[in-house]
Order: C-alpha cells, then structure tokens, then sequence
C-alpha cells in the first residue's frame, strides 16, 4: 500500500523577479514591488512529500532524517540567506518565481531520491502564495 510522508523545511532568502528582455515598464507592469532593484525577501516554507510502499522491515515508506539531512544539503546550503539572483548559480540566468524556485529543488532532489518514490514540492513564499510541482 502506497505511504505519504513528508518533510517542512523553511530558508530564508531575497530576490528580485525580473526580465532583462522586457523594459523598466514591463517589469513593472508584470512584477510591481517584486521587481525592486534592491531586492525583497521571503520566509519560505518547504513541503517535501515523498510516496511510496512502506517498508516491512523499517515501517518507514522513506527515513525522514535521511530526507532531511538531503534537504539540508541540497536546499538550505545553497538557497538560506542568500540573494538568489546574486548569490546561487540556479538563478543567475532564471527568474526566481517561486515557480522556478520550486521546479530548482525538485530537479536538485530528484538526483538523490530513487525514483520509486514520488517526490512532490509544495513551497510556500507567503501564507498565502505557494506553488506545487510538479503539478498532478
């Protein structure tokens, strides 16, 4: 029988949602205040869901300090406290919407986690916006 599990992180981090392509008004028009040459920050909060069969031997579908110490090291290394579009190679050519940012984790995780587990990214920018992927 196929197991849920998941694991919340959080990390914080800056950026500024921009496109080099559009003009000062476009920018602005499509990302308003996210668009500040400054930047802005966000808490992010993180959802790792990994599916699969439960073990018989363990009783674990996936070992959550395992998935956490792989969302440390892939995730919270590369992304908290820093300025993604200054400060992390995923970004400096990739607008980071939480879109992006969520689709960057999962490729980062995909890599490390068997495939026999559905591996799913729910992000949260704010308690109110968050984003899934991938999407089902």
């Amino acid at each position: 029988m196929k197991t849920a599990v998941f694991r919340k992180a959080n990390f914080n981090s800056a950026h500024r949602l921009h496109n080099p392509k559009f003009d000062e008004q476009m920018n602005n028009e499509i990302f308003g205040l996210c668009n500040n040459p400054n930047f802005h920050g966000h808490n992010y909060e993180l959802i790792v869901k990994l599916v699969g069969e439960v073990n018989e031997e363990t009783g674990y579908v996936y070992d959550l300090k395992k998935l956490n110490d792989l969302i440390k090291d892939e995730v919270i290394e590369r992304f908290d406290h820093k300025n993604l579009n200054l400060d992390t190679e995923e970004f400096k050519s990739l607008n980071p919407t939480a879109e992006n940012i969520a689709r960057i984790i999962y490729e980062l995780l995909r890599v490390k986690i068997e495939n026999k587990y559905n591996l799913e990214i729910t992000l949260y920018e704010t308690p109110r916006n968050y984003v899934v992927y991938p999407a089902n």
